[in-house]
């Protein structure tokens, strides 16, 4: 029997500002098993990163907001956890890689001095001598031989500064890494490297995932479980093997499917989703997808629809609800 680690319950997040209320997430419920990898996909702006946001309690400040729902990191409540214990659940049970490498490290400081910094932060006992032993550690870990410490971070390449910060987010050995498409700045050869080298560090140090990204390559490659976002709500959940391989999907999964390059074809073009995702700053009534639907229909317009599940394969659409007039939540 798995063992839950993290349960997302019915979350709301709100950006408020000048102009008008950002409905950012609308109602997510997630759950990720201990040791599992769990793949976030969507396009840009569907809510990917503020579900990443909202675990580490670090929306901004006076203008992100939980509205509603529950986070329960090993049952303990982290929507209602006080800053101070947020502090140290924060890098020693739950670290995060930011897609942009650049941005996470200092350019004035050695790579080593900011790999020590982190180890120090959570462990404040160590002696000089331990925590050096522990970035050499952590550099040889991710395939950087220790005496590079001394270098900072323009003397590396982007693979190299991505490995930096892996090495930075695994120096606490966390139970949950958030990885916000970590490989988005690097070559297909290189991001098949961090790849792999994520893979087996996870499996190493026993440590669960969830991926963020909007490449559907990447959640084949290291997933076990998938969500696909759209405009703030999960549209489609299920094993790998249900998303990639089941003959069901929201029409949503379809469009990405068919936006990806396939060698076998002789089409001369992709086929895009027609069409934008919805103004956030307005409630939509419907389907959040109705306006890009190829199969939408009139009740799509007017009722959202709810979760139909197939053993645990959940698909948010009314093509697998027609018999529920209503648009109730499924089975």
């Amino acid at each position: 029997m798995s063992e839950k680690l993290l349960e997302i319950k019915n979350l709301h997040v709100m950006y408020k500002t000048d102009e008008d209320d950002v409905y950012a997430l609308n109602g997510i419920n997630l759950e990720l098993d201990k040791g599992e990898t769990l793949g976030l996909v969507g396009e840009t702006g569907a809510g990917k990163t503020t579900i990443a946001l909202s675990i580490l309690k670090l929306l901004p400040e006076r203008t992100g907001f939980i509205t509603k729902g529950e986070i329960l990191f090993e049952g303990q409540d982290v929507v209602n956890m006080k800053e101070e214990k947020m502090r140290m659940l924060r890098g020693n049970d739950i670290s995060m890689i930011f897609a942009d490498p650049m941005s996470a490290l200092n350019p004035l400081h050695t790579v080593g001095s900011q790999i020590a910094e982190v180890i120090l932060l959570h462990n404040t006992g160590m002696s000089h001598a331990d925590v050096e032993k522990k970035v050499d550690e952590m550099m040889e870990l991710v395939g950087i031989p220790a005496e590079r410490k001394v270098e900072y971070p323009h003397q590396f390449s982007g693979g190299m500064r991505q490995r930096i910060v892996i090495a930075m987010a695994l120096s606490c050995t966390p139970r949950l890494l958030l990885a916000d498409e970590p490989t988005t700045a690097l070559d297909v050869t290189i991001q098949a490297q961090v790849l792999k080298m994520m893979e087996d560090l996870k499996e190493r140090l026993n440590t669960s995932m969830i991926m963020i990204t909007h490449d559907l390559g990447v959640v084949a490659q290291i997933c076990n479980r998938v969500a696909i976002i759209y405009a703030g709500e999960i549209v489609e959940y299920g094993k790998i093997e249900d998303i990639y391989e089941g003959e069901k999907h929201h029409p949503y999964t379809v469009g990405l499917f068919g936006s990806i390059p396939d060698i076998t074809s002789n089409a001369a073009r992709l086929t895009p989703i027609d069409g934008l995702m919805p103004d956030p700053t307005k409630p939509i009534p419907g389907c959040r997808f109705a306006d890009r639907c190829p199969h939408c229909m009139e009740i799509c317009n007017t009722k959202a629809p709810g979760m139909a599940d197939f053993d645990g394969h959940q698909i948010k659409c009314f093509l697998y609800l027609q018999d529920d007039k209503n648009g109730g939540e499924g089975k």
